[in-house]
Protein backbone atom coordinates (compact mmCIF):
# COMPACT_ATOMS: atom_id res chain seq x y z
CA UNK A 1 0.00 0.00 0.00
CA UNK A 2 1.29 3.53 -0.55
CA UNK A 3 0.82 6.68 0.95
CA UNK A 4 0.28 9.31 -1.53
CA UNK A 5 1.46 12.84 -1.13
CA UNK A 6 1.82 15.68 -3.23
CA UNK A 7 4.48 18.67 -3.03
CA UNK A 8 2.84 21.75 -3.72
CA UNK A 9 5.00 25.00 -5.05
CA UNK A 10 4.23 28.55 -6.38
CA UNK A 11 5.13 29.72 -9.49
CA UNK A 12 3.12 32.41 -9.64
CA UNK A 13 0.91 35.31 -7.64
CA UNK A 14 -1.77 32.79 -7.92
CA UNK A 15 -0.33 29.74 -9.39
CA UNK A 16 1.11 26.29 -7.40
CA UNK A 17 2.26 23.73 -8.96
CA UNK A 18 1.25 20.71 -7.00
CA UNK A 19 3.64 17.67 -7.94
CA UNK A 20 2.20 14.06 -7.09
CA UNK A 21 4.41 11.37 -5.02
CA UNK A 22 3.17 7.83 -5.20
CA UNK A 23 4.76 6.15 -2.34
CA UNK A 24 6.18 7.21 1.43
CA UNK A 25 4.09 10.68 1.86
CA UNK A 26 3.73 10.07 5.32
CA UNK A 27 5.52 13.05 7.53
CA UNK A 28 8.59 10.97 9.06
CA UNK A 29 9.90 10.06 5.74
CA UNK A 30 8.69 12.83 3.46
CA UNK A 31 10.77 15.69 5.80
CA UNK A 32 13.71 14.36 5.82
CA UNK A 33 13.58 12.97 2.34
CA UNK A 34 12.58 16.55 0.93
CA UNK A 35 15.26 18.37 2.93
CA UNK A 36 18.54 18.23 0.29
CA UNK A 37 16.24 18.74 -2.82
CA UNK A 38 15.14 22.12 -3.87
CA UNK A 39 11.44 23.43 -5.47
CA UNK A 40 13.29 22.80 -9.27
CA UNK A 41 14.54 19.80 -7.88
CA UNK A 42 10.75 18.74 -7.38
CA UNK A 43 9.22 20.34 -10.40
CA UNK A 44 12.24 18.92 -12.67
CA UNK A 45 10.88 15.52 -11.64
CA UNK A 46 6.72 16.27 -12.77
CA UNK A 47 5.59 13.57 -10.80
CA UNK A 48 7.12 11.41 -8.48
CA UNK A 49 7.25 7.60 -7.54
CA UNK A 50 8.80 8.21 -4.24
CA UNK A 51 11.20 10.90 -2.52
CA UNK A 52 14.69 9.95 -0.92
CA UNK A 53 17.44 11.69 0.23
CA UNK A 54 19.90 10.46 -2.49
CA UNK A 55 17.24 10.50 -5.16
CA UNK A 56 14.30 11.14 -6.74
CA UNK A 57 12.91 8.27 -8.28
CA UNK A 58 10.09 9.96 -11.12
CA UNK A 59 7.73 7.98 -13.85
CA UNK A 60 9.34 6.73 -17.04
CA UNK A 61 6.45 8.77 -18.37
CA UNK A 62 5.56 11.75 -16.14
CA UNK A 63 2.52 13.90 -16.26
CA UNK A 64 2.56 18.19 -16.06
CA UNK A 65 2.24 19.05 -12.04
CA UNK A 66 -1.56 20.24 -12.11
CA UNK A 67 -1.66 23.90 -11.69
CA UNK A 68 -4.15 25.07 -9.16
CA UNK A 69 -4.75 28.94 -7.50
CA UNK A 70 -3.52 28.02 -4.07
CA UNK A 71 -2.35 24.69 -2.33
CA UNK A 72 -4.58 22.10 -1.96
CA UNK A 73 -4.10 18.93 -0.45
CA UNK A 74 -5.75 16.25 -2.51
CA UNK A 75 -3.92 12.72 -0.88
CA UNK A 76 -2.84 12.08 2.19
CA UNK A 77 -0.10 14.74 2.98
CA UNK A 78 0.83 18.16 1.55
CA UNK A 79 4.23 20.08 1.33
CA UNK A 80 5.29 22.93 0.69
CA UNK A 81 8.52 24.86 0.36
CA UNK A 82 8.21 28.19 2.94
CA UNK A 83 10.86 30.34 4.44
CA UNK A 84 13.23 27.95 2.55
CA UNK A 85 12.33 24.64 3.91
CA UNK A 86 10.10 21.73 3.31
CA UNK A 87 7.08 21.92 5.85
CA UNK A 88 3.70 19.71 5.85
CA UNK A 89 0.45 21.82 6.05
CA UNK A 90 -2.56 20.22 7.18
CA UNK A 91 -5.23 22.27 5.94
CA UNK A 92 -8.02 20.60 8.39
CA UNK A 93 -6.36 22.18 11.21
CA UNK A 94 -6.96 25.65 10.49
Amino acid sequence: MSTRAQVAIQIGPEEWAHTYVHYDGYPSHMLPALAPWTPEDILAAREIRQVRADEIEAFDTPRDPTILPRPTRQFCHLYLWLGGAWVEVNPDAE
